[in-house]
């Protein structure tokens, strides 16, 4: 049983991950494609601790990123919505697909309802998201969004090193757009 809300959208059903989703998060992680700017490769032993963080975020903080289902096949297809783990450099909704989900405006769809939840529920009064310069359909969603870039932050621990990009905007701003 999943700890927390469940958001359906047109095509997606948005909910907190369950051990079931195991393999899904094996999928994306070992996809070279699908896991080159959400920490790469990864062996499945790191992938259950990351599945069991998100899962666990929800008890502790009352949010994290939701799993993403098809609803047309009921299919695993990724993980996105709020993220904020000590250090992070914001309140971030991100997103991750598996390859075979990219380009079908799921990302853009289940970011949405994201940070509808993340403004109307959580009251957030900023929305970021944090991308690799490289990351160009990343880039292309935020701004699709409405985000814009905002500044360039030194990424945290595990990710020490890396330079990410910060989009975002306002609650205002986002609430203002979803008028129009």
């Amino acid at each position: 049983m999943a700890i927390g809300p469940v958001i359906e959208t047109q095509r997606l059903i948005l909910r907190p991950p369950l051990a079931e989703d195991f393999d899904g998060f094996c999928e994306l992680m070992a996809d070279e494609t699908s896991a080159k700017f959400i920490g790469g490769v990864q062996p499945t032993e790191v992938v259950w601790r990351t599945l069991c963080v998100m899962a666990g975020a929800w008890t502790i903080n009352g949010f994290s990123m939701f799993s993403v289902i098809e609803k047309e096949t009921g299919r695993w297809v990724g993980r996105l919505g709020p993220w904020q783990p000590a250090g992070w450099p914001g309140t971030e909704v991100g997103w991750g697909l598996l390859t075979s989900a990219q380009g079908r405006g799921y990302a853009l769809e289940g970011a949405s309802a994201a940070m509808d939840f993340a403004v109307d529920i959580l009251g957030w009064t900023e929305i970021i998201h944090c991308i690799d310069e490289k990351n160009t359909p990343s880039i292309k969603i935020a701004e699709r969004l409405g985000s814009a870039y905002l500044r360039q932050v030194s990424a945290p621990p595990p990710h020490d090193g890396k330079q990410w990009d910060v989009y975002g905007q306002t609650a205002d701003a986002w609430c203002a757009r979803r008028k129009s």
